[in-house]
C-alpha cells in the first residue's frame, strides 16, 4: 500500500495537498441521476466523497485498507455518519446498496489477480440491477510522459506542517504497469518521505470484458469532467443473480483476459496528464 495513505503525516495533509476535488461532482450527480439512497465508496480514503453523500442525506458506507486515512476520515465533521470500514472490495459484510463507486482511480491500484475478486466483491454488495461506477485512465493518452519533477513540482503551505515541497517522477513503464515516486520534503523540519504507486492501466476493452465477467452490464462510458479525454468513466449495473457468474468463473476468465492483455495513473492532483 502506498505511503501515501497509509503514513500518518501524509494522510494528515492529504486533502490540503488534494486541493479542488470539483471531480467528484460527477460522482454526485450521478447518485442523483440514478436516485440511490445506499451508496458504498471504495477506497474512500480520507473520506471526501462519502461525507459529500452523506449530506445529500444518504446511507454511506466507506471502505479503505489504510488505517492512516480511516482516522482523518473518522475525526471529520459529521464523520460519524457514515459507517466506516477498515478493509476492501474482497473483504466487504453483507451490504445491499444502490451504488457503488470508486473514485481517483482506485481501479488503477488493483492487480490482476484482485481485480476480478473486488469486481466480485463489489457485485455481491449491491442489490440487484444496483449501480457501480468508476473511473480508470485512458492509457492510450500516455499520461506517464508527464509525470515528472518538471511537471509536477510546487510548494504548498499546509496548515500545521508549513511549507511542503512534492513532486511526481516515473521510476519504470513496462505496460501494463507504470511505477512513479512522489517525493514530499518538510521545509519546517527537513523531513523528506516517499511514497511509491505500481497502478495498472486498462483500456476499455479490457475493462469491458472484465465487467462482463464479473456480472455487469455496460450503460455507459463517460468523459471525466475534470480531466476530458483523459478518463474513462464507467457506468454500469449488476446482472441478475441468474445471470451473475460465479467466483470461480469470474478468476478463471479474468485470468485468461490479463494474459491475453500482456501480450498485446496516478491519483494525484499533481499529475494531471
Amino acid at each position: 500500500m502506498d505511503e501515501e495513505f497509509r503514513h500518518p503525516r501524509l494522510a494528515a495533509m492529504y486533502d490540503a495537498l488534494d486541493g479542488n476535488r470539483s471531480d467528484l461532482d460527477n460522482y454526485l450527480e450521478i447518485a442523483q441521476e440514478l436516485q440511490a439512497q445506499r451508496v458504498l465508496d471504495v477506497g474512500c480514503g480520507t473520506g471526501t466523497l462519502a461525507l459529500m453523500l452523506a449530506d445529500l442525506g444518504l446511507e454511506v458506507t466507506g471502505v479503505d485498507p489504510a488505517a492512516a486515512s480511516l482516522a482523518v476520515a473518522r475525526a471529520k465533521p459529521g464523520g460519524q455518519r457514515v459507517r466506516w470500514l477498515d478493509g476492501d472490495a474482497t473483504t466487504l459484510p453483507e451490504l445491499d446498496v444502490d451504488l457503488a463507486t470508486m473514485t481517483a482511480n482506485v481501479a488503477m491500484f488493483v492487480d490482476d489477480q484482485t481485480w476480478p475478486q473486488a469486481l466480485g466483491g463489489v457485485h455481491r454488495a449491491l442489490r440487484a440491477g444496483g449501480h457501480l461506477v468508476f473511473e480508470t485512465r485512458d492509457p492510450a493518452r500516455r499520461a506517464w510522459e508527464r509525470w515528472n519533477r518538471a511537471h509536477t513540482e510546487v510548494v504548498m503551505v499546509v496548515s500545521g506542517q508549513g511549507h511542503v515541497r512534492r513532486w511526481c517522477e516515473v521510476l519504470d513503464v513496462a505496460l501494463p504497469w507504470a511505477t512513479l515516486r512522489w517525493t514530499f520534503v518538510f521545509e519546517t523540519d527537513g523531513q523528506v518521505l516517499t511514497s511509491t504507486s505500481r497502478l495498472r492501466f486498462r483500456g476499455q476493452d479490457e475493462v469491458e470484458a472484465a465487467l462482463r465477467v464479473a456480472g455487469f452490464d455496460l450503460i455507459d462510458i463517460r468523459d471525466a469532467p475534470d480531466r476530458p479525454g483523459r478518463e474513462l468513466v464507467f457506468l454500469t449495473r449488476a446482472s441478475t443473480p441468474s445471470t451473475t457468474a460465479t467466483a470461480n468463473d469470474t478468476a478463471t476468465g479474468l485470468t485468461k483476459l490479463g494474459a491475453r492483455s500482456h501480450r498485446r495513473g496516478p491519483t494525484h492532483p499533481g499529475c494531471t496528464a
